[in-house]
């Protein structure tokens, strides 16, 4: 039905691919393309081997649009899902408008020089994508991305007014390293160290780093401690979902791992800035992500689960309801289908989910969007056949306060 070339190798890209391989009645011609072919050329032999299909493999500098563009049009594809950096992001779009072709990706771009996450230079592309006839779908990991598409799930079905918004994100899986990070060690720390930020009477708070955490009681896992971070979805689903009076997003991290990155920022090791190093300029940060171990490695061994959802409070037929929809996935289930872990899994399916109600008309309207403004339903669906079921609780009590009037 439709060929996608896939930009970007590291464990997401792999889980994306090796999930568009096993769905070929949609997925009829795959390449996987980055600027490191053998890597592509890895996760192809794997993919052969354990689902007998082929693909095809391509080497391709992100950061240059002449490249993109000539990649595009020698393989033709339907779409590009963008699954590389996201200081990439414009550079991909910018080639498949030049191309004619649709783009997804699953994290909002950021400049490579500022530790900032807005989707503002992406939501600029909106007439040059209608004009062209084009989609661009944005934010389709899992957060942002499913959690979209739970709040406008719930929004649906569930509530006439959405309240309060709580996006809760746990990994309670062990990998057995000192210190390593689920996805891109660089994105992550940039995400990590910034300042917090939630919404609340229709304005922006800030926060210190990490300075606001609770214990939060997640599904077959229990109590972990859980940070509020800022976090990009907050500022699409603000921007959809009415009535909100406060949204905020909290992640889980071991009292091992916020050691090692006070440490690691103490000693200057999170900067972004360069410094000179031998007569040559280095970025602190990116040489940490060359000596920790690369996240698609991390797979083999990995136990335990995670869990990722939305507590909501509104109100229904005119009474307060709450409402807690979330999935849970296991590390090691995980590795045994697609040779990746939990994260970087709970971030390809959604995208592959996301290029396959493109590809076929479900969700496909010309412009720039997110996952909440379409209909969430077939993409419910989805996630329950392709490997990431999700639960619901209602009207339970939920570990927040309501204060906010």
């Amino acid at each position: 039905m439709s060929k996608v070339l896939i930009i970007g190798a590291g464990g997401v890209g792999s889980v994306v691919t090796h999930k568009c391989a096993m769905l070929s009645e949609v997925f009829t011609e795959i390449m996987l393309a980055s600027r490191t072919k053998a890597k592509c050329d890895a996760i192809a032999a794997d993919i052969k081997e354990m689902h007998g299909v082929s693909i095809s493999t391509a080497k391709v500098d992100a950061d240059q649009v002449p490249e993109l563009v000539a990649l595009i049009k020698e393989f033709n594809p339907v779409m590009v899902i963008n699954v590389a950096l996201p200081y990439q992001d414009l550079t991909i779009m910018d080639a498949c408008l030049e191309t004619g072709v649709h783009y997804l990706d699953t994290a909002n771009y950021e400049p490579i020089d500022e530790a900032k996450f807005e989707y503002k230079w992406q939501w600029a592309y909106q007439d040059k994508f209608k004009e062209a006839g084009l989609m661009a779908l944005l934010g389709c990991g899992f957060d942002p991305g499913v959690t979209g598409v739970f709040t406008a799930y719930a929004q649906k079905h569930h509530f006439e007014q959405i309240h309060y918004l709580d996006i809760v994100d746990c990994n309670a899986g062990n990998h057995g390293k000192a210190f390593a990070t689920n996805f891109n060690p660089e994105i992550n720390i940039r995400e990590i160290t910034q300042k917090g930020r939630y919404w609340q009477k229709g304005e922006w708070v800030e926060t210190d780093p990490l300075s606001i955490h609770k214990p939060i009681d997640y599904p077959e896992i229990g109590p972990k401690e859980s940070y509020l971070l800022y976090h990009e979805e907050l500022e699409s689903l603000t921007k959809n979902i009415p009535h909100l009076k406060r949204a905020r997003f909290w992640m889980t991290f071991s009292q091992e791992y916020i050691t090692h990155l006070r440490v690691l920022e103490n000693v200057g090791m999170t900067r972004i800035d360069p410094v000179m190093y031998e007569g040559k300029e280095i970025v602190p940060l990116q040489f940490l992500k060359a000596v920790l171990p690369e996240p698609s490695s991390l797979g083999e061994g990995y136990s335990g689960k995670t869990s990722i959802g939305c507590q909501i409070k509104g109100i229904k037929d005119g009474e307060e309801k709450t409402y807690y929809v979330y999935n849970n996935c296991d590390h090691a289930a995980v590795y045994q289908e697609v040779k990746a872990q939990a994260v970087s899994y709970t971030t390809g399916v959604p995208a592959m989910i996301g290029a396959m109600l493109m590809v076929t008309g479900k969700w496909q309207k010309a412009g720039v969007y997110n996952v909440e403004e379409f209909d969430p339903d077939p993409f419910m669906d989805a996630l329950n056949q392709y490997g990431l079921p999700w639960n619901e609780k209602i009207n339970i009590p939920l570990p927040h306060e309501y204060d906010v009037q």
